[in-house]
């Protein structure tokens, strides 16, 4: 006769496993659709960029990139630099260029820092809201790129959980000459068939993270053990839970030390995982105003 601690320790791990396989069949299903997304993108636009912001899904679609191309990275990386970025992460972007050996382009829109023509003033969070500076040294300055490098195609690691503002997007979303974004008119996308023609001046962003979730985000970073900043994991009670421009950024209280804990924590948690991004909260709408515009 079986014990009663025998069948409970059965039971215990038969849960276990079962709960691991759904969250490996679960990832699996993310990582082939997004895979397939990338290479779409890659077939059937002329001129790919991956926009790289050295953070933890950036760095899950640079993972995703090479497992879609046979361990290569047939596209540049563009970092969008507003000169306020965390000296760890820059440290962290030269470890990266090193260790991946991706063709790296950084572009800062200088005349915005500077004050030169057409500004009248420099602009920094020094001395204009979060929003402007979003904006000028962020959506300007990558305008400013896909003038001078006629880009077609921007890949993108934004997810709909991330803001509301962000669910309305579409896998291969159409950016207009001025990098307008209708987000009341956009292209269905039915059985995976989509739209990638574009006119001279516009240009494609496509999302291959749109379907993930945070959680889903650090469920993969785990299981792939993909290199991230270690900004992301706590220090003296402190870690960050998203990364941008050190002046509007702020860490959240928090003891995760690992990946591990970092998932425990979320399941926990109930507050917005951009809840330390100073711009989408300087106005009312302030996220989608940015992302009409251009805002990635």
């Amino acid at each position: 006769m079986v014990s009663p601690f025998l069948l409970q320790l059965l039971a215990d791990n038969l849960h276990s496993l079962t709960f691991s396989l759904f969250f490996m069949n679960h990832l699996d299903a993310l990582e082939s659709q997004s895979i397939y997304l990338l290479r779409e993108a890659y077939h059937g636009l002329s001129k790919l960029c991956l926009l790289w912001s050295m953070g933890k899904d950036s760095n899950v679609l640079l993972w995703l990139t090479k497992k879609a191309f046979l361990g290569t990275i047939p596209y540049p990386l563009l970092h969008v630099d507003t000169t306020y970025e965390f000296p760890e992460m820059l440290a962290f972007r030269s470890w990266a260029q090193e260790h991946y050996g991706f063709e790296l382009l950084v572009k800062i829109n200088e005349a915005a820092r500077s004050g030169a023509s057409p500004y009248s003033a420099a602009i920094g969070y020094e001395t204009h809201d979060p929003v402007t500076v979003t904006h000028e040294l962020k959506t300007v300055a990558l305008q400013q790129f896909i003038a001078e490098n006629a880009f077609d195609g921007l890949i993108t690691g934004i997810r709909r959980d991330e803001d509301p503002t962000r669910a309305k997007e579409r896998y291969f979303s159409p950016r207009g000459r001025d990098f307008s974004w209708n987000y009341k008119n956009q292209p269905p996308e039915f059985w995976n068939q989509f739209v990638m023609k574009t006119n001279p001046g516009e240009h494609l962003r496509i999302q291959p993270l749109l379907d993930w979730t945070e959680l889903d985000i650090w469920r993969y970073i785990e299981r792939e053990k993909i290199p991230i900043p270690g900004m992301y994991f706590a220090r003296e009670g402190k870690r960050f839970r998203s990364l941008g421009c050190w002046p509007i950024t702020k860490p959240v209280s928090s003891t995760a030390a690992t990946v591990l804990e970092i998932i425990e924590e979320l399941l926990q948690t109930k507050s917005s995982e951009r809840a330390g991004r100073a711009q989408d909260h300087h106005e009312r709408y302030a996220m989608q105003k940015l992302r009409a515009k251009g805002f990635l």
